[in-house]
């Protein structure tokens, strides 16, 4: 299940961002760019349709997010993921969201591998030991817009050589 990001000053702040930071890092396409609640992996069609099922089932208001922050995971010492974060307010209602997802999917025996942490990733370090951090704390406060969340998809993705290709599966919208 995924938040895409929707909000065309927030993708273009994201991509100017990606072309300031000088790394040696892969940048998510703007056109990719998503929260993630909570990642499946690879699942049967029969499973997928039962989880569309399950998903039908959730409930939520509609909310908002200040994209602000960049941060790394899982340290700085050897990063992999360089990423946007939230306010405090818009990532506790992420963080809610995403236990509802969980919670509808845990009877299915779909749990997530790891705690949620709001965030949106911006960059894949594929070299690790790329310290990154100079460049990171630059930006440590840098302000990237509101996102409003009126609805959440589940995606698939099919990976090619040059990046992931994504579909949507099906859309839960808020319900006010």
């Amino acid at each position: 299940m995924a938040i895409e990001i929707s909000e065309n000053k927030i993708c273009q702040s994201i991509k100017q961002m990606q072309s300031k930071i000088s790394i040696d890092a892969k940048p998510i396409k703007v056109e990719n760019l998503h929260f993630t609640l909570q990642f499946l992996g690879e699942i049967s069609e029969e499973l997928s349709q039962r989880v569309i099922l399950a998903l039908q089932n959730i409930e939520f208001s509609s909310f908002s997010i200040n994209m602000k922050g960049l941060g790394v995971f899982p340290k700085s010492k050897s990063p992999r993921i360089i990423w946007v974060g939230t306010d405090d307010n818009g990532g506790r209602d992420l963080t809610n969201l995403a236990e509802k997802v969980q919670n509808a999917l845990k009877p299915l025996g779909l749990y997530a591998d790891k705690p949620f942490k709001p965030h949106l990733t911006i960059f894949r370090i594929k070299n690790k030991g790329k310290d990154v951090k100079k460049e990171v704390e630059k930006e440590a406060k840098a302000e990237f817009g509101r996102l409003y969340v009126d609805r959440i998809k589940l995606k698939k993705s099919k990976l090619l050589p040059n990046g992931p290709i994504y579909s949507d599966l099906m859309e839960v919208k808020a319900k006010n």
